[in-house]
């Protein structure tokens, strides 16, 4: 059946000719000398490269690779991703520096060209003759500019790049586009819904990377119960199902949910894909894109498997660099806007993503290569149009009042020897008792909705002094600031949030070390005033103007400045004790992490897209503080109210002095001193502490 939902998205014969022979022209330049001896090599060995993908493709396609003992899986699937693992990757032409030390002028450009064509890696167990053609076509270019000029004009090479990024925006985006719509477009399918779990062979029938981590994962769920399974799928779905409850958005005008995990969690995802169904909605599986066409920078969304080299992936983040002008922007930005367009009764059906997040991995801290590619500031800027239109889009078409998401995490084996413990007590965190946390949040929310600010202040190494303006409520008996969250769309349960109000949201909002988007931080400052960033820096690089340029192009996803977008308070200790028990406070994941003291997210708020849905907190009040000054700003321009990035930064509690808020009458109510809940009633919390 898999074959056939692949064989529908192109034409087969349209493309064989083609590739056979290119496939015949690879061959020979692996033997020939008709360009320059000091590009030989790097020609020779990206082709040998492509003719071993071209190896797996006819394994795939003859059925060999299926039959194939697990241990001969193991050795294809080392040999395809071992030039950029990390011992290989020094000598490799995919790192930059290597590239440009033998490249010399071309090198930037040449290293991108090969990790472009690693792209193929999947594209072969896809069986997606289509794509292969395309990347085989466009090396077989590169290299007859080579062979036509000893030293080609460097303007010849990029503009070959750019017409190809292009020109194939209307393949690869618009695949891309559609298949996170379309369950039929969904290779993983068959995977997870017919594949035979109980053999780690499946793995590697993604043509994924497939680490220790997502083997012994694998093992690990084959370990449990199947009680225990259900468990985690029920939680996960559940979550989904009430996201749409708690915010009063209609589930059963939907068809469809984007799964997003990682290789091994395939025995949770078969089970809540069943749950899935039996709501009406069908599963669709995206792959984590790693085409310069449609990827994210280094973030992963869709399903993936083991991320080979954390550097090689941080150093091609910015590869469109190299072409990205106005002209290909808008290029991109119309082909999303016909795909959504011809595709738009499925955008219709999509309900929103399902996530299943890991951690555990060692941080990782990047070692910054002057030879990578960059962004200049016009490309920062174009970025960020290109973000903000494209948002535009798909709320147009994948409404925001309508749709909703859930994430769940959990941890992998190079968590330490401890994993099975540790992944025991996630499940037990996830799992906690809603209904206590609802009744003992409120308690503190009802202290948060007398206040005119909230004070943090931090003690010790955090230099936190940051007052965060609150909204003003016209009827606190039928309305609240803060919503009482209790485990639907992000879990575990935990939290009390808010959007504050900009406007005299003032000071300094640090932690000596945190990590967001797989990226390790230390000392991470951001300055208010006004509620807007207005100052940043953290203590990871030597150099001041790196520290900054890390910040700027990750935690403000390019943007100068960023607003103050939520204000919220974790109260999840028990995750926090599990954390400080296991030495793993470093390694737990945004979602769990933000629950184990008060976080602060930059860039939109959580409501952002769906601010005039009304929501209600368990108790009957309507939650009103969904919106600032920038938000509000939808009425007139779009492109001026979103940021499309969320970003929650959170402070653990032992890095805390004091929470207090402040009332308009001058009250001071303390919420939590010196690492403890101390407002009457929420006590309870404390107790996590003593076990």
């Amino acid at each position: 059946m898999e074959k056939q939902l692949s064989m529908k998205r192109f034409d087969t014969e349209l493309y064989l000719d083609r590739y056979i022979l290119s496939i015949n022209r690879l061959k020979e330049i692996t033997v020939e000398a008709t360009i320059e001896k000091a590009f030989q090599d790097y020609f020779q060995r990206t082709a040998l490269f492509l003719l071993q993908v071209d190896g797996a493709y006819q394994q795939v396609v003859d059925g060999s690779f299926a039959k194939m003992p697990l241990e001969e899986m193991k050795q294809i699937n080392q040999s395809l991703y071992d030039d950029v693992l990390p011992a290989k990757y020094q000598l490799s032409y995919t790192n930059p520096s290597y590239a440009k030390e033998h490249l010399a002028e071309y090198g930037q450009t040449l290293s991108f060209l090969y990790t472009e064509l690693r792209s193929g890696i999947p594209y072969a167990f896809e069986e997606r003759l289509d794509y292969l053609t395309i990347l085989n076509e466009l090396f077989l270019q590169v290299y007859r500019l080579f062979e036509d000029e000893a030293k080609p004009n460097y303007e010849h090479l990029r503009e070959i790049v750019y017409w190809y990024a292009s020109d194939y925006c209307d393949v690869f985006l618009s695949d891309r586009l559609a298949e996170r719509l379309d369950p039929e477009k969904s290779f993983a399918t068959q995977i997870i819904m017919a594949g035979d779990l109980e053999d780690d062979r499946y793995l590697y029938q993604y043509g994924e990377y497939v680490s220790e981590n997502e083997l012994k994962t694998a093992a690990h769920l084959r370990s449990l119960a199947e009680e225990i399974i259900q468990k985690m799928a029920d939680v996960y779905t559940e979550g989904y199902r009430m996201g749409f409850v708690n915010t009063g958005k209609d589930l059963s005008i939907k068809s469809v949910v984007g799964i997003y995990y990682n290789l091994g969690f395939e025995k949770v995802v078969r089970k809540a894909a069943r749950n899935f169904a039996k709501m009406g909605l069908q599963s669709a599986f995206q792959r984590a894109s790693n085409s310069v066409i449609t990827k994210s920078e280094h973030r992963k969304m869709g399903y993936y498997g083991g991320i080979a080299n954390k550097q090689y992936e941080y150093d091609h983040r910015f590869d469109q660099g190299l072409f990205m002008d106005k002209r290909y922007i808008e290029r991109k930005l119309d082909v999303a806007k016909n795909t959504f367009e011809q595709n738009k009764e499925l955008a219709g059906q999509y309900a929103g993503p399902a996530l299943i997040e890991t951690f555990g991995e060692m941080p990782f801290s990047p070692v910054i290569n002057e030879d990578a590619v960059s962004f200049h500031q016009n490309q920062r800027d174009l970025n960020v149009m290109f973000d903000s239109k494209l948002g535009q889009l798909t709320n147009q078409y994948i409404k925001g009042e309508e749709r909703s998401f859930t994430i769940v995490a959990y941890p992998v084996p190079d968590i330490g020897e401890k994993y099975p413990e540790i992944f025991d007590e996630i499940i037990r965190i996830n799992t906690l008792d809603a209904k206590l946390y609802e009744q003992v949040q409120q308690i503190m929310i009802d202290a948060l909705d007398q206040g005119d600010y909230v004070h943090i202040l931090g003690k010790g190494a955090n230099k936190t002094d940051l007052k965060v303006k609150l909204h003003s409520l016209a009827n606190p008996e039928k309305e609240t600031l803060f919503e009482n969250c209790v485990a639907d769309v992000n879990i575990p349960v935990g939290e009390v949030f808010t959007t504050p109000t900009l406007k005299g949201t003032n000071g300094v909002l640090h932690v000596t070390k945190v990590y967001l988007e797989g990226l390790q931080y230390r000392d991470l400052e951001l300055t208010f005033k006004d509620g807007m960033v207005v100052d940043y820096n953290c203590a990871n690089f030597d150099k001041e103007e790196e520290n900054r340029e890390f910040v700027l192009s990750n935690v403000m996803s390019h943007r100068k400045t960023l607003p103050l977008g939520e204000l919220a308070i974790g109260t999840n200790t028990t995750a926090y004790v599990v954390a400080q028990k296991y030495g793993i406070e470093d390694k737990m994941p945004i979602l769990i992490a933000e629950k184990m003291g008060p976080h602060f997210a930059i860039g939109d708020t959580c409501y952002s897209w769906s601010e005039d849905v009304k929501s209600f907190n368990p108790n009957g009040k309507e939650v009103v503080a969904k919106e600032n000054e920038i938000s509000s700003l939808r009425k007139e321009d779009l492109a001026k109210a979103y940021f499309q990035c969320h970003t929650d930064i959170t402070i653990p509690y032992e890095e805390l002095e004091e929470i207090s808020v402040f009332t308009r009458e001058g009250k001071k109510i303390i919420l939590l001193a010196d690492e403890r809940f101390v407002l009457a009633g929420t006590e309870v919390l404390n107790e996590a502490f003593l076990s």
